[in-house]
């Protein structure tokens, strides 16, 4: 009887082993973890990433499965020599006592990480008892970021829910090319500084078909960051898309090429805002666009404010340094539940530049009294196209 194995045979084995080769798991249990939600696992989070990280494969992929899994501040480094999928299928949570994070800028961190995907999974970082502590006036630290990407390039986060951040759930600082699409953010409107997504330093980033829910801005993009693309968004409750605030320092980098579509704001207490300190800046915002958006009962629907002072304590200074010029609002209907639907309040010293209205359609909800909507300008210079209500005050 021949021992030869046909010609066939051999490739098949070939084409598997190179599959096989090609794409390696790293399961978290593997490593250590269990999911049961009570047993702590960051250390074997950090041998899977490790081997993921390591591997020579052309992708390697670390696994959460279903289960509750519960992880302490930890950080992801790279760089890596292979792509890295992290596929999450469970929950990762926080500790039950808020102080295990509270001091730490970030519960979960990549840094130094490209051509990353993460894909599905929940994060519930249990911040409604530091939020509690901050309401009564004790003692509190000042709360983690739930999820930070720093120094990251190409990176895709899909699928993925963040719940109940101690602070900002997402934060990018420092990245370049990354995608953030079907995200669902959620966090109670009384929840303090709890921003869905903070963008700073960063360029080339699209945050695309989410959900946000939050007690901050659904999305705030801050100094140094360009060519961003928000689409697809459904924000509320929170206080709207935000760029800024801008101008906290004399010296800092400017805002420039962001654009805002097809989005929906419920209930929110702003809907797109340009906002920047009352102070002396070289900073800027320019070349943005915000276009076929849908207010529905938000307090300020269309906002550029150069006197953003929350807490009333700044000086009375006309030095507004930080220049906005460049802006388009277009094709933004629906109801304000302020009288003044578009609001902007401009620098004296360095007025806003080139504001475009095309086609506005906000409507004052008023059921007690029969007001008018208004529009109030100040030092805002530009021009008006189409159909706009409230009156145009350009």
């Amino acid at each position: 009887m021949s021992n030869v194995i046909p010609l066939s045979c051999k490739l098949f084995v070939v084409v598997i082993a190179i599959k096989v080769c090609a794409s390696t798991a790293h399961n978290v249990v593997e490593f250590g973890a269990r999911g049961d939600g009570k047993t702590e696992s960051t250390s074997s989070f950090l041998r899977a990433w490790n081997a993921a990280c390591n591997s020579v494969s052309p992708t390697a992929s670390m696994v959460v499965p279903n289960g509750m899994f519960l992880v302490k501040s930890i950080t992801f480094t790279g760089p890596c020599k292979s792509d890295i999928k992290l596929l999450i299928h469970g929950t990762l949570i926080a500790p039950n006592n808020y102080r295990f994070l509270g001091s730490n800028e970030s519960w979960i961190m990549f840094y130094s990480v490209s051509r990353l995907s993460i894909v599905g999974g929940t994060l519930n970082a249990k911040g409604s008892s530091l939020w509690s502590c901050k309401s009564a006036g004790n003692h509190c630290p000042f709360g983690a970021r739930s999820l930070s990407f720093q120094s990251c390039n190409k990176v895709l986060v899909s699928g993925l829910k963040s719940l109940n951040s101690q602070r900002v759930h997402i934060s990018i600082n420092g990245c370049s090319n990354m995608i953030l699409q079907r995200m669902k953010i959620i966090a109670p409107s009384r929840s303090p500084n709890t921003d869905g997504i903070h963008i700073g330093s960063s360029r080339n980033i699209t945050i695309t078909n989410s959900n946000i829910g939050t007690g901050d801005d659904c999305i705030s993009i801050g100094q140094g960051s360009m060519k961003l693309r928000i689409d697809r968004i459904v924000c509320g409750p929170g206080h709207g898309i935000s760029i800024g605030s801008l101008g906290g320092s004399a010296i800092e980098n400017g805002v420039d090429g962001v654009i805002v579509t097809n989005s929906i704001f419920t209930q929110t207490q702003n809907g797109v805002r340009v906002k920047s300190w009352p102070k002396a800046s070289d900073g800027y915002a320019k070349n943005l666009v915000f276009k076929n958006l849908t207010m529905r009962n938000v307090a300020n629907p269309i906002i550029i404010d150069q006197d953003y002072c929350p807490n009333k304590s700044c000086t009375n200074s006309k030095n507004f340094g930080v220049k906005v010029s460049q802006v388009r609002f277009e094709q933004i209907k629906g109801t304000s539940l302020t009288q003044k639907a578009i609001t902007l309040r401009c620098s004296s010293t360095n007025p806003c530049q080139g504001i475009e209205l095309k086609d506005i359609d906000l409507t004052y909800v008023n059921h007690n009294f029969m007001k008018p909507t208004l529009s109030d300008c100040e030092n805002a210079r530009g021009f008006c196209s189409g159909f706009v209500y409230p009156k145009n005050c350009l």
